[in-house]
């Protein structure tokens, strides 16, 4: 699979939260309702409870590159970079943390042309997320994990994803690539929109991959220099960095590996590489595949086959049957919490992201942390839509 095309994100955005809000039907909606209506639950869409021990705190920074141009928008200066900072956090401390910003909300729904747009953003950024911003830090030192959304796909939309490592013991790092989505709220109120979704830069994927890869080693600068830009970086090993993505963001994480060796294990959800690993392979550093098994079986993604062949430390490549291009996002689970028909796929969106928080959690257990997961050896009677591929 490529990039989630701009139709389809718009088709399951419009599933997302008409109905709770302001009733209206669609051609494929139910009969109208209204908010009172409905049961309570649907009113605050809710992601899955994460599945650790740690409470989940965040913080938000915004980063500024001097030393390098925007390469969308020249004219906008240095690279400028929203993320969010998921921490393990000390129960009963700070507040519940918004999905995303109201703006971000709004500038993403119109973008994509969604009816009452301004109605369903404060209920989009209401989505309780399991987070809490400001939270106290626990102690100890944790893996760091930079995450890496899709092409037109706003951080937000990883957040399940950042809530479920956290709280297994992770500081995750979520990144906003500036102009590549709509969604994305700096400090100063701005939603700069996004600039490369109808109009594909020179040089393609290859070059949004080429381009994040040089964001996310930023970051990781950022995070783990002498004098860091957050004030919990000392909860960071720096000797245990992974990289995961989705879409485009699988591709970016390949690439940060082939041009940062800080980053000891990266995973790609179900994303085409268009920026090849090398034909000198990773330096024996591991790498997931997980992807839907209609895409990206054997012999459906050149890129992967290629791919495959030249990793040159422990991989797996894993399909998950039923699945589609979002099933590895929180889109999909939320057009289903507003009681609207679920995307046209076998697999549950809770099941989609059950599977996906179960195995990148437990790659990472193994790569990062030395943990033996039994998950990785082999097919699970548990887990029937998991297929392990080699080609």
């Amino acid at each position: 699979m490529t990039t989630l095309r701009r139709a389809a994100l718009a088709a399951a955005l419009a599933l997302v939260l008409p109905l709770p809000i302001a009733g209206a039907a669609t051609a494929a909606s139910p009969p109208a309702a209204t908010a009172a209506a409905l049961p309570p639950a649907l009113l605050t869409p809710e992601l899955p409870h994460p599945t650790g021990p740690f409470t989940v705190g965040l913080n938000t920074l915004h980063l500024v590159d001097t030393h390098r141009q925007d390469p969308w928008v020249p004219a906008a200066g240095p690279r400028q970079l929203m993320v969010s900072l998921f921490y393990p956090a000390r129960p009963g401390t700070g507040g519940p943390a918004p999905y995303m910003t109201t703006a971000g909300a709004l500038a993403w729904l119109r973008q994509d042309h969604i009816p009452n747009a301004a109605d369903l953003a404060p209920a989009l950024s209401a989505t309780h997320s399991w987070a809490y911003t400001d939270a106290r830090p626990a102690p100890g030192r944790f893996p760091l994990v930079l995450l890496s959304p899709g092409l037109t796909m706003p951080r937000a939309t990883l957040t399940s994803v950042a809530v479920d490592l956290t709280s297994r013991g992770y500081v995750v790092a979520l990144v906003d690539h500036t102009y590549e989505a709509p969604g994305i709220t700096f400090p100063d109120g701005r939603t700069p929109g996004c600039v490369i979704c109808d109009r594909p830069p020179a040089g393609g994927p290859e070059a949004v991959a080429l381009s994040r890869a040089k964001d996310l080693s930023f970051v990781i600068d950022r995070l783990t220099d002498r004098h860091p830009s957050w004030p919990y970086a000392r909860l960071i090993d720096p000797r245990r960095i992974g990289l995961a993505g989705h879409s485009i963001g699988g591709d970016a994480a390949a690439a940060t590996m082939a041009a940062d060796r800080r980053v000891r294990a990266g995973a790609d959800l179900d994303g085409t590489l268009f920026a090849p690993i090398p034909a000198t392979g990773l330096g024996g550093r591991p790498f997931l595949l997980l992807g839907a098994q209609a895409d990206e079986s054997p012999g459906q993604d050149p890129s992967w086959t290629q791919g495959w062949t030249r990793l040159d430390g422990w991989k797996r490549w894993l399909t998950i049957a039923g699945a589609q291009h979002g099933s590895f996002t929180d889109v999909p689970l939320l057009a289903s919490q507003a009681g609207l028909p679920e995307p046209p796929t076998p697999l549950s969106p809770t099941r989609g992201l059950q599977l996906t928080h179960d195995y990148l959690g437990s790659f990472f257990d193994l790569q990062l942390k030395g943990i033996p997961r039994p998950l990785l050896d082999g097919p699970s009677p548990a887990n029937p839509e998991i297929t392990f591929q080699y080609p």
